[in-house]
């Protein structure tokens, strides 16, 4: 896997994420704390919204950051992006009110909005072998995962001495040297396109994301995906300080848990991948998240809450995680032509952070209202909803996993169905919804 480092420029496209990833990691355990500093049993209110505005942020911002990639230097853009990211994040210890934070987050998380969609259309472009990029898909979920396991135990270390407020210090120093990595590799340049008006370069990636079947199906993953993460992700800090009656370093390794979980499968996915489609990996993965999540309402309704049970039940969640969303890459590259990419990547970073405006405030809501049983309960539910709904919308056998076990078979080949013959980026067959047209 590691081979792919070789290659000088995503090497240090890898490495920008990193590091950017460490400090944004910090960030998270700071606000958690902000957060219940703030509000005390009420922290997963303020965190809910915190977590709201941030997709509210993504959602709106990155359809419109995909039509100007199209056009734009994508270095200076990634850099440019970078660096407002650390301005907002080095106001965020001077901030003294829970307005204040919300509006730094949100020019924070817009400018994240405009980054990570570009960057990640970038990598396809640097590596496009299907091998090379599959392992830099797992590399990039275990800089991911390296930000739930090394942000905490720095954050833990740090706490020991200094205030929660100089994380955010940190935070800003990872986007810049995030920032100047960018800077020392050349990038491709944007594809020449046909000229568009700036409706259809803003709909574009959305209208064919949501035309085909395997994203359709993606889509309801995320969705599963995101109810069972917004269960971590904004719950955490009450289970461990408000109901274990834990410390400050204690949330940190509730996460490290989390993020565990999620580098095991992203050390063995590109060699599974190599054997095994993409969607019963993907699938299962959302499975394993969910039956976790099931595990831990009906322990904690019959014996109450423990310290081991919810180590073990994050490193499950984290686990499913890194399966479901890992190989998501590797569908939006092979369903849009290299010059659509930057658009369809930003339509999955919108769409699938939409799911996430949903469950952040439900997961605060109902746990400040009702508590931690009901909350599993809600949440669990829609996700098996989300998993039925991806085993109907993406056909058990699409394009994709034909050709993965065909590779070999002629274009006229019955096994086939005559749809390798189609490459127009226009062409649907919703006639056949057993297949889709690749894009």
């Amino acid at each position: 896997m590691l081979d792919v480092l070789k290659d000088r420029t995503y090497r240090h496209l890898f490495l920008a994420q990193l590091v950017a990833l460490l400090g944004t990691g910090l960030a998270t355990v700071a606000l958690g704390l902000t957060a219940y500093d703030l509000a005390q049993d009420s922290a997963a209110m303020v965190l809910g919204t915190i977590f709201t505005i941030k997709m509210v942020a993504y959602v709106s911002i990155s359809p419109l950051a995909g039509a100007v990639a199209e056009r734009v230097s994508r270095r200076k853009m990634l850099v440019a992006l970078d660096l407002v990211r650390a301005g907002c994040a080095i106001c965020l210890p001077f901030a003294t009110s829970a307005g204040q934070i919300y509006v730094l987050i949100f020019f924070l998380q817009a400018a994240s909005a405009a980054f990570t969609p570009t960057f990640q259309a970038t990598i396809p472009e640097v590596l496009p072998e299907e091998e090379r990029y599959t392992r830099a898909l797992s590399l990039s979920r275990l800089a991911y995962d390296l930000e739930n396991i090394l942000s905490p135990m720095i954050a833990a270390l740090l706490l020991v001495i200094l205030s929660y407020n100089t994380l955010f210090v940190a935070t800003a120093a990872g986007f810049i040297a995030s920032a100047l990595l960018v800077i020392s590799v050349a990038l491709p340049s944007p594809r020449p396109t046909a000229r568009r008006g700036i409706y259809d370069r803003t709909t574009r990636g959305i209208r064919i994301y949501l035309a085909t079947p395997r994203l359709r199906g993606l889509l309801a993953l995320c969705l599963a995906v995101s109810s069972c993460g917004a269960m971590v992700l904004v719950n955490t800090v009450v289970l461990v300080r408000s109901q274990l009656g834990l410390g400050e370093s204690d949330l940190a390794w509730a996460m490290f848990a989390f993020g565990a979980g999620s580098m095991v499968v992203a050390l063995a996915l590109p060699r599974l991948l190599e054997t095994l489609p993409n969607r019963p990996v993907m699938i299962a993965g959302a499975m394993i998240m969910t039956l976790a999540l099931a595990a831990l309402a009906a322990v904690i309704a019959m014996f109450g809450l423990s310290w081991p049970l919810l180590l073990l039940v994050w490193f499950l969640v984290g686990f499913g995680f890194s399966a479901a969303l890992t190989p998501s890459g590797r569908l939006l590259k092979q369903s849009a032509h290299p010059e659509d990419r930057p658009a369809l990547f930003a339509a999955q970073f919108a769409l699938s952070h939409a799911c996430w405006l949903i469950t952040y405030p439900l997961a605060g809501f109902l746990m400040t209202t009702y508590g931690t049983v009901p909350t599993l309960i809600v949440l669990i539910a829609l996700a098996l909803f989300s998993i039925t709904a991806a085993l109907r919308l993406w056909p058990a056998q699409d394009v994709e996993e034909i050709e993965h076990r065909h590779d070999n078979l002629p274009l006229d080949h019955p096994h086939l169905n005559g749809q390798r013959q189609h490459s127009h980026p226009l062409i649907i067959d919703d006639m056949h919804p057993r297949w889709d047209i690749r894009f």
